[in-house]
Order: C-alpha cells, then sequence, then structure tokens
C-alpha cells in the first residue's frame, strides 16, 4: 500500500466530491503525463475501457482491419470488434513473446487501417521496425500498454510510439486503484474528440473551462471517467511509482538470478529483454519444454504452497475469434506453443526477500520429465 493511499481516498470522500473529474482526477493525469511524457492524459474506469475509447476516438468503419497479436488479453480485440472492425491476429516472436514485426507486412490489405502493439510483460515491441510498416502503408500504431507503465524502448517511454496508447490501473498492475485505466495521447485533435467522447459525448469540459456558454449533446460517447476516490487510491500510488518499481524489480532480479542454473539445466526458458528495452518488472514468467511439465510444475508448486498460474489462450483459436477475427497468413503456432507452456511466477512489490527465497527453492525443486 503506497503511503497516502489511505488518506487521500478518506480525504476525496470527506470532500464530497466523489464522482469524476474531480482534483485527484487531475493529479493522478498530471503524476501520469509526467510518467509517460504524454502530451495529453484522460483517466478511464478500467483498462478495457480505455481501449474502448481508443477505439471509439479512432473510428473504425465496419469491415476495416485491426492487426494485433494473437497474444493478448480479449480487451485488445473487443474494442474494435464492437465497432465493426476485423481483427487479424499475427504471431508472436519466440523471444519476447511480442507480435512478430516480421509477419505484420503480410498481414497487411486494403482494408487495414492500424496496427496494434502489445507491450508483453512490459517488455517492448520492435517499434522501430513496427514505425516505418506503418508509415509505409500509411497505418496508424496504437499501443495496448496495459503491461508497460514505466517500461521505455531505446529510451523513449512505452504509450510514446502510437497515436494513442491504453494503460491498465487493474488490481494486477504495478501501479493500481482494483480497476482504471488512461487514454494517452499526443494529437491535440484527437484529444478534443477523446475527451467529447468520455463526456457522454458532450462538450462539458469546454464549459468548465469557459471555452463554450452551455455544454451540448455533440457526438457519441459513453460514461468513462473513474471516480475521485479510484483516482485518490490511483494519484497516491504514482506517487509511489519508483518506490513500487523498485521492490517489483528486486523481485524480478532475484528470480532471474536465483532460476538462471536450473533453468539452463532443465531446458526451461526464462524472459528475455533484447537491448534498448527496459522492462518494468510487470511479470516474470518460465516456458517449460511442453504443457505436461507446465502443468506438473504448477501442481508442484500448489503443494509447497506458491500459487502460479498460466497466461493468455491464443484469440485466434478462441470460439470469439474464429467468428469475428482471423488470423494472418501462416497461423500463429508461436502463440499456441507459448501459451501451452508459460507459467507466471507471483510478483508483487510486497513480496519479501525470505518469500523470493522460497518461491525459488519451490521451482529448483522441481526436474523435468
Amino acid at each position: 500500500m503506497a503511503e497516502n493511499q489511505l488518506a487521500y481516498v478518506t480525504d476525496a470522500m470527506r470532500r464530497g466530491w466523489i464522482s469524476g473529474q474531480g482534483p485527484y482526477n487531475d493529479r493522478a493525469a498530471e503524476l501520469l503525463a509526467k510518467v509517460t511524457g504524454a502530451r495529453h492524459v484522460l483517466l478511464c474506469t478500467s483498462g478495457t475501457t480505455a481501449l474502448d475509447l481508443a477505439a471509439l476516438t479512432f473510428d473504425p468503419g465496419p469491415g476495416d482491419e485491426i492487426i494485433m497479436p494473437s497474444f493478448t488479453f480479449v480487451s485488445s480485440a473487443n474494442a474494435f470488434v464492437l465497432r465493426g472492425a476485423v481483427p487479424v491476429f499475427v504471431d508472436c516472436r519466440p523471444d519476447t513473446l511480442n507480435i512478430d514485426e516480421e509477419r505484420i507486412e503480410a498481414a497487411i490489405t486494403e482494408r487495414t487501417r492500424a496496427v496494434m502493439v502489445v507491450h508483453y510483460a512490459g517488455v517492448a515491441c520492435e517499434m522501430e521496425r513496427i514505425g516505418k510498416i506503418a508509415e509505409r502503408y500509411g497505418l496508424a500504431v496504437i499501443e495496448d500498454n496495459a503491461h508497460g507503465l514505466g517500461g521505455s524502448y531505446r529510451g523513449r517511454p512505452l504509450g510514446s510510439f502510437g497515436s494513442m496508447a491504453a494503460l491498465s490501473f487493474h488490481a494486477t498492475k504495478n501501479v493500481q486503484c482494483g480497476e482504471g485505466g488512461a487514454v494517452l495521447l499526443a494529437d491535440d485533435r484527437l484529444a478534443e474528440r477523446a475527451e467529447i467522447l468520455r463526456e457522454k459525448g458532450t462538450n462539458r469540459r469546454q464549459f468548465f473551462r469557459g471555452q463554450v456558454d452551455m455544454y451540448r449533446w455533440v457526438d457519441v460517447g459513453s460514461a468513462f471517467q473513474p471516480s475521485e476516490i479510484a483516482a485518490a487510491h490511483l494519484a497516491a500510488q504514482l506517487e509511489a511509482f519508483d518506490e513500487i518499481q523498485g521492490r517489483r524489480h528486486a523481485v524480478w532480479n532475484h528470480y532471474h538470478q536465483a532460476l538462471a542454473g536450473w533453468a539452463k539445466e532443465q531446458g526451461v526458458a526464462l524472459p528475455a529483454v533484447p537491448d534498448g528495452c527496459a522492462h518494468p518488472a510487470h511479470l516474470y514468467y518460465l516456458l517449460l519444454p511442453d504443457l505436461a511439465n507446465r502443468q506438473a510444475l504448477i501442481g508442484h508448486l500448489k503443494e509447497r504452497g506458491v500459487q502460479a498460474v498460466f497466461h493468455y489462450s491464443p484469440l485466434h483459436s478462441s470460439p470469439a475469434g474464429r467468428r469475428y477475427g482471423r488470423p494472418a497468413p501462416g497461423g500463429c503456432p508461436v502463440a499456441e506453443n507459448a501459451a501451452d507452456r508459460l507459467l507466471r511466477l507471483p510478483l508483487y512489490a510486497d513480496l519479501d526477500e525470505s518469500a523470493c527465497a522460497r518461491v525459488v527453492d519451490a521451482v529448483t525443486g522441481y526436474r523435468v520429465s
């Protein structure tokens, strides 16, 4: 828990202004702008609604295609499917599990409008190559940066490469408020429209700034803003961002160093962080040789009081993925393989050194069969 978390939440309740866009919403947005360098920050009620707002702002038409990784959470695709767009699922790289930039061009058609990147575990996608492809074909780049707050690519913050980026502050994220999110935008025109969409399609914020004499319904929209209570929680977490990140990196580094020898002996892959990428210590995962060993290790750890879970099921092979989207040429065999082999270890800021050592002891007591 961040130092000021309870005090800020209590203060928000006592102020009597608990709906959206109060002082704690403003404070959290200001802190996020400092971390990400974003020109415009719009807080949302979740990472999912942040993606919804981003997709609504981007405004794809029915049948327009959005290239995205298959190895991601369903919200990445749902945001665009809800607008009639078609997700085209591209396979992931075997090292970082990010979208394979070498497979993107083969997925582009005359209907393609954007490439969505997801920085898995907070490790950056190959943004230089992806940016050049997008520029060559006149495509937008949209970042699902739910894992990547605090990460960077060649010194530039994740969330600053696309025309817009979505963040998540779910309870499982590095910085959280139970449920929360944000959209980051650099373009003033897009930001102006996103602000209206977030205000149920009204120019209410312009009215409060004295830019119009009254506010009216001017566009489509919905309710995306978090309450002041959630924003107060988030603001306290963001003020403690460096401390939280330091503790998470200590856990990540402990695992990475302590498990290196065991992993090499057992044929287990550890997370890869390419040169030029700085990750935020969001996830620590193991890639076992096969599904049987992944499941056996989960059982082995459970018997020793350690909870470890798998992660995404590839979207291209899911019932809704087959109904609403399609895989890119060549399919997604790497994503299918990784989904069967991946296991996540406990990682949170309050995991102390003795608990880390217990996890490591439990893992290294397993032998691959």
